[in-house]
This record gives C-alpha cells, sequence and structure tokens, in this order.
C-alpha cells in the first residue's frame, strides 16, 4: 500500500504538467478545423458560381437548339460578336 501511495504523489504532478501541452495540442487542431471550414466555404462557393454559369450556357444551348430559322442564326451571330471585338462577356 506504501508503493501506491509514494506513485500518486508522482502522478499528480506529472497529470498537472501534462495538461498544458495537451491544451496547446487542441488549440492547434481548432484552428486547423477552422482553417479547412474556411477553404472548404470558399470552394463552395466558387464552384457555386461556376454550376451558375454552365447552367446559364446550358439554358442558351436549349434555348438555341429549340428555336427555329433565322433567329437561331441571329442569335449565333450575337454570341459571336463580343469575341470577334475582343470584349469579354462574362
Amino acid at each position: 500500500m506504501d508503493d501506491i501511495a509514494s506513485w500518486i504523489w508522482v502522478l499528480i504532478p506529472l497529470a498537472a504538467i501534462s495538461i498544458a501541452p495537451f491544451k496547446m495540442w487542441l488549440a492547434i487542431k481548432e484552428r486547423q478545423i477552422i482553417a479547412q471550414t474556411a477553404l472548404a466555404a470558399e470552394k463552395s462557393a466558387q464552384y457555386a458560381s461556376h454550376v451558375e454559369r454552365l447552367e446559364q450556357r446550358v439554358r442558351v444551348l436549349e434555348q438555341i437548339a429549340t428555336d427555329r430559322g433565322v433567329e437561331t442564326a441571329a442569335q449565333i451571330e450575337a454570341l459571336r460578336a463580343p469575341r470577334l471585338t475582343g470584349v469579354d462577356a462574362k
């Protein structure tokens, strides 16, 4: 019984000393999670804007495919016009 009592007096300070590095490790992990969350949110916003641009293009293509005759040719030429003049139509 004496051995256990003497070890408890050694283990209590060791436990108290080891709490500080554990707290620092937790703080680092928390910062990593916050950074990963911010990066994921940024990527999500980029993907959303990219999907929106693609949806707009598909709508234009659907409209061109379903229209007939002169209207289709006029729309194609209207889409080409900004590229020929060097204006970027974003």
